[in-house]
């Protein structure tokens, strides 16, 4: 069976637990990470040596990194819907994967860790006013690919794009720090995947 090594609040250990979710794949999760047994730990840094959550454990497969994780899932499951095998299909969904893994970190480091958790050195306010405004930028490039009325990032059908994209957008609208302009159609792509019970269980459960 499966095994997730990581804290269930942890912003890229939800996401795998939205995948798996999605999947309905059986699996056992440990708790890692702060709060919980410390990922310094021998045991830990034998499966990670970079000490961090998530880790999977699929028989002699180890992996790190959360969006590794979901393409190995993906692909394991043979969940094309998800992630497709065309090359041009899965560019589609992998570029939105990309974005939100790098354009995204700073702004979310900024308006998050900085703006709404006061972390340092993210809570310069130079940091955080930066962090917020690249937030709001981003957030709004999203409104309006779905402005023409697709449901989805990629089109009619949900994806691992969606993964990625649909938690960015679900902190968007739970941090109380920022000042949003009108995006209708973030906003109904945001109640969209609310109708997901595992977006429910673990995006959208009272965290940020």
């Amino acid at each position: 069976m499966l095994k997730l090594l990581g804290r269930s609040n942890a912003y890229n250990v939800r996401k795998v637990l939205w995948l798996l979710g999605e999947l309905g794949l059986p699996f056992e999760q440990e708790e890692w990470g702060r709060g919980y047994r410390p990922t310094s730990e021998p045991g830990f840094l034998a499966l990670n040596p970079l000490g961090t959550v998530p880790v999977l454990v699929d028989g002699e497969v180890v992996l790190r990194e959360s969006h590794v994780i979901l393409r190995y899932l993906a692909a394991r499951d043979r969940a094309t819907h998800l992630l497709p095998e065309a090359p041009a299909a899965r560019a589609r969904v992998e570029q939105w994967m990309d974005w939100a893994a790098y354009d995204m970190t700073l702004a979310m480091k900024g308006a998050y860790l900085g703006g709404e958790l006061g972390l340092a050195p993210w809570s310069d306010p130079w940091a955080v006013a930066r962090g917020r405004a690249e937030y709001a930028q981003g957030m709004g490039r999203v409104d309006a690919a779905l402005a023409g009325g697709i449901p989805y990032l990629d089109g009619e059908e949900f994806t691992l794009a969606d993964i990625l994209v649909g938690f960015l957008v679900h902190r968007w609208f739970s941090m109380k720090g920022i000042e949003r302009t009108a995006v209708p159609a973030l906003a109904g792509y945001y109640e969209r995947l609310s109708q997901r019970p595992a977006y429910r269980r673990h995006i959208r459960n009272g965290l940020p």
